[in-house]
């Protein structure tokens, strides 16, 4: 893996980097965890999913939930969920953030200061 990756990712991400909470590719461990991985993967997935159909802005909200739910029955309670879901919470969080921010850009260049005034 290139080196500034394991110093970047985990700080624009705001990662805790757990190594229980990691992937493993040929003994190495990914610079972000399973979570952070699949919001990576989901935002560069929603460029590609927005720009060929354009999601609602109530539809990235219900994306994220999946993510914010999980999430915080692991804080609250003693249930701990695998890599594999974190990284699909995280996928689906991804493509709802990226979807979210292209959205209300799209409506800011749309609607201008007009909305505001």
């Amino acid at each position: 893996m290139i080196p500034w990756l394991y110093k970047w990712l985990p700080i624009v991400f705001g990662c805790h980097c757990r190594p229980d909470r990691s992937f493993y590719w040929k003994g190495k461990k990914f610079p972000i965890c399973a979570r952070c991985t699949g919001e990576l993967a989901g935002i560069f997935a929603g460029i590609f999913i927005y720009a060929f159909h354009p999601i609602p802005l109530y539809a990235c909200f219900l994306l994220m939930i999946p993510l914010v739910v999980d999430g915080f029955l692991q804080r609250l309670t003693a249930y701990e969920s695998k890599n594999w879901k974190r990284l699909a919470t995280g996928l689906l969080f991804g493509v709802g953030l990226y979807s979210f921010f292209a959205c209300t850009t799209v409506m800011a260049f749309y609607f201008g200061g007009s909305l505001v005034r």
